[in-house]
């Protein structure tokens, strides 16, 4: 059932909506695993990480609502469940318990890495199908590297 109907055409819309999809389990993982980290890191860096780790979460958050609501305006229900971000998610899991500070930025650059590389996919992937959603998905790139430097600075 459609409720909403798309402008693009479908062979358009099926590459839009597997971009706006994989982002948008992947923002909501990052999230958590920020998230978990920062209940959980120690250290002399504490403060600075933790409160480093709640930027990551706000504009992973941020986000996912901007994927989210992009998919809906197309045509495409959005699925942030927790078995589908499970199940979809190109982050590795965060490691339970007390994190040290510098494994806390160690995981966080990696679990970066990993998002950002799979957005630049998306970018690519959605130039001709969709130049609005490639925007967006552009302007989330840049901010999650923004994030990816600032977590590589902390253990350069």
């Amino acid at each position: 059932m459609y409720v909403v109907k798309s402008p693009l055409p479908d062979h358009d819309l099926k590459t839009v909506s597997e971009a706006l999809h994989g982002a948008l389990v992947d923002l909501v993982d990052l999230s958590l695993v920020a998230k978990q980290i920062h209940w959980n890191v120690v250290g002399p860096r504490f403060r600075s990480i933790h409160l480093q780790l709640d930027e990551v979460v706000d504009s992973a958050r941020t986000h996912s609502d901007t994927v989210a609501e992009r998919a809906s305006a197309l045509g495409v229900p959005p699925d942030g469940r927790a078995a589908t971000v499970a199940s979809g998610s190109g982050i590795g899991t965060a490691p339970a318990g007390w994190v040290k500070d510098t494994d806390a930025v160690r995981t966080m650059v990696d679990a970066l890495g990993a998002v950002i590389t799979r957005m630049r996919e998306r970018v690519e992937a959605t130039g001709e199908a969709d130049p609005v959603s490639q925007d967006i998905l552009i302007g989330i790139t840049a901010d999650l590297e923004k994030h990816h430097w600032m977590f590589q600075a902390e253990n350069a």
